[in-house]
């Protein structure tokens, strides 16, 4: 492990592993941000990790390289983020979550419990962008529990993606989709609940078991 500078305003507890080249409590530009940090037991940071002020992160944290987690987050335990990711400032994150590789979280995202988001994920929060007021009406998707997004996806602001929905690769989502649904393409679209999928290895009668 590493020795790295923790400022005094970090709470970093029994990590399992800190690379060297890591940062904690990265001052932002922005004001009134909360100074403190606080990152839960068995983080295990690389490389090129930059962390800012005022974040609240459970246990079991695990980053990429280059992965950048701006101020004022809140997220749960068992957080994987993975390499050149960017959680932008004001998301919150829930348990179980895992980001792959080259994702942007744009501010202001809710991310609920298990969720899975496949490498090149993209999430927009400003409807009219160089509106002069856009500032004040920002706000990411609603992503609820057990989603699952597939590889290089973009969200547009505002939506609510519900529960156990599948997104099929590529796609661009404009609008609410529907819990336990697959939808895809752009603009995406409803297509079939994820119950009617076949699992294409013949390792099982489908990949997703209805719920009990």
């Amino acid at each position: 492990m590493a020795k790295i500078e923790i400022p005094d305003y970090v709470t970093l507890t029994d990590p399992r592993n800190i690379d060297a080249g890591v940062l904690v409590g990265y001052k932002t530009g922005r004001r009134n941000v909360p100074l403190e940090l606080m990152i839960g037991a068995g983080a295990n940071l690389r490389s090129g990790t930059v962390i800012y002020q005022g974040c609240t992160i459970g246990s079991g944290l695990e980053t990429g390289h280059n992965v950048v987690i701006r101020e004022e987050n809140e997220i749960g335990d068992d957080f994987a983020v993975w390499n050149n990711t960017v959680i932008d400032y004001g998301c919150r994150i829930g348990n179980g979550v895992k980001i792959h590789a080259n994702g942007y979280i744009a501010q202001f995202t809710e991310i609920h419990d298990n969720v899975f988001l496949a490498p090149g994920v993209t999430i927009a929060n400003d409807m009219h962008p160089g509106c002069p007021q856009s500032a004040e009406c920002m706000r990411g998707p609603i992503i609820e529990e057990g989603v699952h997004i597939g590889v290089n996806v973009t969200l547009l602001p505002m939506i609510r993606i519900g529960a156990g929905a599948l997104i099929g690769s590529g796609a661009v989502v404009t609008r609410d989709v529907a819990p336990r649904t697959v939808v895809f393409g752009n603009p995406a679209r409803e297509t079939k609940s994820i119950y009617e999928l076949k699992c294409v290895t013949d390792r099982r009668e489908r990949p997703f078991d209805p719920p009990s």
